[in-house]
């Protein structure tokens, strides 16, 4: 069987080293992080993590056990349902000229990115959007070149009822 991607959410104290013991947890199991991404909640004392990986459903499973046994996990879910919000932001540097600048500019507002800083030979663009459409946006970004790259990870949130 294939393996599925998953995305995990968990709150967690937010102390030293509680991402670590998650990660290593992952390692120790041989299951591969795909995106990772933690940050402190609207509380100081804790701290929200959100993991993509692969895995069978059986995998997955003992995967969540485990990361609930740990003791600075406060409240684990799995977020790969629609009934979540999921967002990735990307920073793309990309070679331009004064002959493709209006192009690239064009494919980056089908988007809704922006630009975040010109050069001479490149532009650097802003993007936020489901992990998908940010694939797509790089497929059809590349043949331009593009220098460099830095993406979020997917963030994750519970739709409110």
């Amino acid at each position: 069987m294939e393996p599925k991607k998953y995305i995990l959410t968990m709150l967690v104290e937010n102390e030293p080293g509680v991402t670590a013991r998650i990660s290593g947890l992952f390692a120790g199991r041989g299951y591969n992080i795909e995106t990772i991404c933690g940050a402190p909640t609207a509380n100081p004392k804790m701290s929200r993590i959100t993991i993509t990986t692969k895995a069978s459903p059986l995998q997955l499973e003992q995967c969540m056990k485990q990361i609930r046994r740990l003791v600075n996990v406060i409240k684990l879910r799995d977020m790969t349902s629609d009934k979540a919000v999921k967002r990735e932001m990307a920073l793309i540097c990309v070679k331009t000229q004064p002959e493709t600048r209006d192009t690239i500019l064009g494919i980056i507002e089908q988007y809704n990115g922006k630009v975040v800083d010109q050069g001479t030979e490149h532009d650097i663009f802003e993007v936020v959007g489901k992990e998908g459409d940010i694939d797509d946006l790089l497929v059809l970004l590349d043949p331009f070149g593009i220098k460099k790259l830095a993406r979020s990870g997917v963030l994750a949130l519970y739709k409110e009822p």
